[in-house]
């Protein structure tokens, strides 16, 4: 019989996942480590509707009437900016943290649609380069397989600063996935669990960074764009900062961001949501006067056109999708949720990348594993994914009269609360009243 049907209540502050995990770490002493990003219910791009075309504005028919899609992304500086075909972009997943199957895939899927990926922490693997169009390298923190050579071979250069799950901590790789392959390109000991630093060794704040984006250029003949990545806290001050050390791109990742591993507190208690950090983010490069001129790309809890339409709608210029690439590669499938039972899980709700026992051969270093992931086909499916999130975001910009992606604005979208108003800057919908505006 159910607990309810005998008048018993569960406490909303003490429900049964937070019993649990109070007696997790009483048991165990260790907090809790997961991947994914925040689980909790965050204002979202669900909470806003986009407003289609009838009498004031005319739609455009979609067979007959163009809506182009493409972008290009580092015009500030750079000789060779980065022209895609669609404004969805892969995120930096590590090999370390992926298989190198996995880094593949992305590679070959990216660049059958047209776009780019990104390498992570560790290093760039021929696998990876081989199969990328369009490649941008990471430039972390912790320098783990970082050398003048990668960062030539690389399209594009993204100095992270900060990732939406742990914007202000570092990265996790536990020992069991440090294989002596993961350990040759991070120098580091096979099967010891490594911490990355928080912050980059070489400089303390913005005026160090601009000096660091100089040597970054000079090393790659000012060729390359140079992005920026933030996590999502203090967005406004942060972008107007990455611009003055002279930023190509600014990438701005919120609190719904994956990640590998890190603290579970830390995923659902630091940061800000996605929907608002971008208009804060938007803002700040309106007021330089170099909104468009410096691309802005937003990152984290994207999942699908709709999604990519109204992020391009508040005033970004690009899209970047981290777990929704590794779902579209075969990441919790109900096909191995048997395995997931027996680790614990279950197909859905997997979260532990940072075990390496991932069964669809994706966040491991098992060979055994990883030899289950067919590089070529989930690359095809991957493609399919990207290929589907652009059609949906041209469907819902020909609605709103667009003749290109990039025509969206934020004329075009309401709000279904008072937050989401408030955060997208957007009226609520069926009023002129956007919350807090001239405050």
């Amino acid at each position: 019989m159910e607990p309810a049907s005998h008048g018993l209540r569960e406490s909303a502050t003490f429900d049964r996942a937070t019993i649990h995990a109070i007696q997790r770490a009483a048991e165990t002493g260790i907090y809790d480590i997961r991947g994914w990003g925040a689980k909790r219910r965050l204002p979202h791009f669900d909470d806003l509707l986009l407003l289609g075309a009838s009498m004031s504005r005319y739609p455009l028919e979609g067979y007959r009437e163009r809506c182009d899609t493409d972008v290009v992304l580092g015009t500030r500086h750079a000789k060779h900016p980065l022209r895609l075909s669609t404004p969805v972009t892969i995120a930096g997943m590590s090999f370390g943290a992926l298989s190198a199957q996995a880094k593949e895939a992305l590679g070959r899927g990216a660049s059958e649609a047209g776009t780019s990926t990104t390498t992570g922490d560790g290093g760039m693997t021929p696998e990876e380069r081989g199969h990328s169009k369009h490649l941008v390298y990471q430039y972390l923190p912790s320098r783990y397989g970082m050398n003048p050579d990668d960062l030539r071979a690389a399209d594009a250069i993204e100095v992270v600063l900060g990732q939406g799950a742990k914007p202000g901590g570092g990265g996790m790789l536990l020992g069991q996935k440090i294989t002596e392959r993961v350990a040759g390109m991070r120098t580091l000991p096979v099967g010891i669990d490594q911490r990355s630093a928080c912050r980059h060794p070489d400089w303390t704040g913005p005026d160090d960074l601009a000096i660091k984006i100089l040597e970054l250029r000079e090393i790659t003949d000012w060729e390359k764009p140079i992005y920026v990545k933030v996590g999502a806290t203090r967005t406004y001050y942060d972008v107007k900062l990455a611009v003055h050390a002279g930023a190509d791109v600014v990438v701005v990742d919120g609190m719904q961001g994956g990640t590998a591993a890190t603290q579970d507190v830390f995923i659902e208690h630091v940061g800000i949501p996605t929907l608002a950090a971008l208009p804060q983010a938007v803002r700040a490069l309106q007021e330089l006067g170099v909104h468009r001129e410096v691309q802005l790309i937003v990152s984290g809890g994207i999942r699908g056109g709709a999604d990519m339409a109204k992020a391009l709608a508040l005033g970004a210029d690009a899209v970047a999708i981290g777990t929704a690439a590794l779902i579209a590669l075969g990441d919790n499938h109900p096909k191995y949720d048997a395995e997931y039972r027996r680790l614990g899980s279950a197909a859905g709700y997997f979260d532990d990348y940072q075990d390496g026992r991932d069964p669809a051969g994706i966040s491991t270093q098992d060979e055994e594993l990883a030899a289950r992931l067919d590089p070529v086909d989930a690359g095809r499916r991957l493609a399919n994914f990207l290929r589907v999130m652009t059609m949906e975001a041209q469907t819902l910009a020909r609605a709103c009269g667009k003749a290109h992606l990039l025509h969206l604005e934020p004329e075009d979208l309401v709000a279904l609360t008072i937050e989401s108003a408030a955060m997208a800057r957007v009226p609520l919908a069926g009023t002129n009243w956007i919350p807090g505006a001239g405050l």
